[in-house]
């Protein structure tokens, strides 16, 4: 086997391994709260959202890092801080310090995914690299959907087994990485970007993830819910002003200046949203309504995970020829289909007439939009600012993740058993709007340009083959 596709395989693992970890705790939720009594669905968001949040915020920052002092030390150490939080969330004794180590994980695997593509990139000479990176964009899409039925297993001898089973494949992945990656850096690294604003990302979007799962316990109108919706509204605009202002900004607002990169950003936003919040409402629909046990809900959302990943396999390679934003729109759409086809969902359980359909059609469309939105995006924008174009496109990924999770449980509320079945009436209508907003923004990137020049001459940006996520 040649020594690029070796490279390719330990990063995939490693990225397989992480985008994993986002989704599989999903399944765990009854079992998680079963264990620690009194918890609620809003508390249980947090081991959620509090992993995507840091894991957004800190992408470019770990990226640039990488850059200066070597990627594949960043990217062993990243998977040794990512193992360590493995094993402190195994092991919590509370739902507080299960957050806390989910923080931990999110540290290590911000430093681990940024540097998984710039080791990949110069593996591939220029007519392999679309496909190269279709590849790695659809392992963290298809990780998400194997999260469910892959957790179901696990959570037959416990839920901690959801962040033990990382160890063992850490340690492969790590003893394969340390022989088969080469170290690099960037010979002008440039400084760290601004903490002031990483710290404002991280507050504002947690505070508006707390005002939105907390609405519907304080109440919409209460002084703390408006208070953290206006506080984190106030706190993005701040970052938005850092953003344009500082010399070395969290984001280069002038990429945004790439209507393919921007549109990209919008549409994986929005996709994100949709795909995080049908995720943990099917599981909250199975076992709360179907009364499935945690292994079956699990398998039954399996067949999702085997469509996307084979279409995002055919998505990879048809993105140049098709266009990103046709695979963009077709996808979303297809996903809408199949949340709109939840209306039909009973109490009473009828999983092939009903359930599978959407199933499939929603695998489809996942398959189609996450590799097309990362080809999109980085295939806009000269090879040095690769890394950083795709890591603003995951963080947009990431952040879509927090809210999608956040409205859900918003949405959702605490209804009462016979008003369960209206208020997923209710979930399901915003989880078709998103889908069909992110294909409206596919469509809205246009053609797409391969190697633009830099939006603005940069003087060593970090923008290197360097901060991707999946």
């Amino acid at each position: 086997m040649e020594r690029r596709w070796k490279v390719l395989i330990a990063v995939s693992v490693a990225v397989f391994m992480v985008s994993l970890d986002l989704f599989i705790v999903n399944i765990a939720f009854p079992a998680i709260k079963e264990d620690f009594a009194g918890s609620s669905n809003a508390s249980l968001s947090w081991i959620l959202t509090s992993y995507a949040i840091v894991f957004s915020a800190l992408l470019i920052p770990s990226g640039r890092l990488a850059d200066r002092i070597g990627r594949r030390r960043v990217f062993l150490t990243g998977l040794a801080v990512f193992l360590i939080g493995s094993a402190l969330c195994g092991a919590a004794p509370s739902v507080e310090t299960l957050i806390a180590a989910r923080v931990v994980q999110a540290i290590g695997a911000a430093m681990l995914l940024p540097t998984s593509l710039a080791l990949l990139i110069p593996e591939f000479p220029p007519a392999q690299r679309a496909a190269a990176i279709g590849i790695w964009a659809a392992v963290g899409g298809v990780a998400a959907a194997f999260g469910p039925p892959v957790g179901g297993l696990l959570v037959q001898a416990s839920w901690r087994w959801v962040f033990f089973v990382n160890i063992p494949i850490g340690l492969v992945v790590g003893r394969y990485a340390m022989t088969i990656l080469h170290e690099s850096r960037d010979e002008r690294p440039e400084p760290l970007p601004d903490w002031v604003g990483v710290g404002l990302l991280i507050a504002s979007v947690a505070v508006l993830s707390l005002g939105l799962v907390k609405a519907p316990e304080w109440g919409w109108l209460d002084a703390r819910t408006l208070g953290a919706l206006t506080g984190s509204a106030v706190g993005l605009v701040w970052f938005w002003q850092r953003c344009a202002t500082q010399r070395y900004p969290v984001v280069d607002l002038s990429m945004l200046k790439v209507r393919s990169f921007a549109m990209a950003n919008v549409s994986s936003l929005l996709f994100s949203v949709a795909f995080a919040a049908m995720l943990l409402s099917s599981i909250l629909f199975l076992t709360g309504v179907w009364h499935y046990s945690i292994t079956r809900a699990g398998f039954a959302l399996a067949p999702g995970p085997a469509l996307a990943a084979t279409f995002a396999g055919l998505g990879g390679r048809w993105a140049n020829r098709v266009g990103q934003r046709y695979l963009i729109a077709l996808g979303g759409v297809l996903f809408a289909v199949a949340m709109a086809w939840r209306f039909t969902f009973t109490a009473t359980p009828e999983y092939v007439t009903r359930f599978l359909p959407g199933m499939i059609l929603s695998g489809i469309g996942v398959g189609l939009v996450l590799p097309s939105v990362a080809s999109a995006a980085t295939a806009s924008l000269p090879p040095e600012r690769f890394a950083t174009g795709s890591a603003v496109v995951n963080m947009a990924r990431q952040l879509g993740f927090v809210l999608g999770v956040s409205v859900l449980v918003a949405v959702f509320g605490n209804p009462a058993p016979q008003d369960v079945l209206n208020r997923f009436d209710d979930v399901w209508t915003f989880m078709v709007i998103a889908p069909l907003l992110a294909a409206g923004a596919g469509l809205g990137i246009g053609r797409v340009a391969q190697n633009r020049p830099a939006a603005r001459p940069a003087p060593a940006v970090s923008d290197g083959p360097l901060a991707e996520v999946a």
